[in-house]
Formats: structure tokens, C-alpha cells, sequence
């Protein structure tokens, strides 16, 4: 399992390569947290596009990092799911509490929409 970071704003973007499983999930879950706490990371989205596997261990990762970034204020969005990872997310439950974007440009969208939509309701206030 490989993972690379592009930071857009206060949007941390996971681009994960491989197989989630049990073998890989520790030093993902460990990379993940570094790199929010690194760049202050308030939303962060996972993109599914490239992992082939998972199983159990990567829910856990996603749970767990569901729950950091909820603590900071933000969303987690998931993107680029095959319709194999798409049905364990679904079965899970993972999409009662996050959200499930096509495409990493339009999560980007949707968080910045709701983040500018924050802004106007807080200057009104």
C-alpha cells in the first residue's frame, strides 16, 4: 500500500495505492494522522481510486480517522470507490457518516461550497 498527499486549503487529500488490509492499516492510520496534524488539516478527503483490496482494518482506518477530523471541525469525504470497496463501505455503514463523492474535484467542490456557506452565516450573525 502506497499513499501520497496533496493539501488543498484546509482539504488533505489521500490518494491510497494498493491493499487496505491488516498488514498495511498501522502505518497508513500513522501517516494519516502525522500529516493532518503537520499541515492543520480540517476536511479530508480519501481517494478509493487505486485500492485494489480491504477488509476490516481499513474500515477501522476510516472510522478512526472519520473521528479526528470530526473532533477538528471537518468532513470526510470518500471518492473513487470500485463497486467492491463501494459495497463493504455501504454494508459498513461508512456512508451514514461521511460522504460519498464521485471524484476528488467535486469532493473539493462540496467542501469549499460548505465552507464558504459557513463564512457567509457566520458575517451575518
Amino acid at each position: 500500500m502506497q499513499i501520497e498527499f496533496e493539501m488543498i486549503d484546509d482539504i488533505l487529500i489521500a490518494d491510497l495505492d494498493g491493499e487496505l488490509d491488516h498488514h498495511t492499516s498501522a502505518v497508513i492510520r500513522e501517516e494519516i494522522d502525522k500529516t493532518v496534524d503537520a499541515f492543520h488539516s480540517k476536511h479530508l478527503i480519501f481517494n478509493f481510486e487505486k485500492v485494489t483490496f480491504m477488509d476490516s482494518s481499513g474500515i477501522g482506518v476510516i472510522m478512526g480517522r472519520y473521528n479526528k477530523i470530526s473532533l477538528l471541525g471537518g468532513r470526510l469525504v470518500i471518492t473513487g470507490c470500485n463497486e467492491y470497496i463501494d459495497r463493504i463501505l455501504d454494508m459498513a455503514g461508512i456512508y451514514t457518516i461521511t460522504l460519498r463523492i464521485d471524484t476528488v474535484a467535486e469532493s473539493i467542490e462540496k467542501l469549499a461550497s460548505e465552507t464558504n456557506d459557513e463564512e457567509a452565516e457566520g458575517s451575518n450573525e
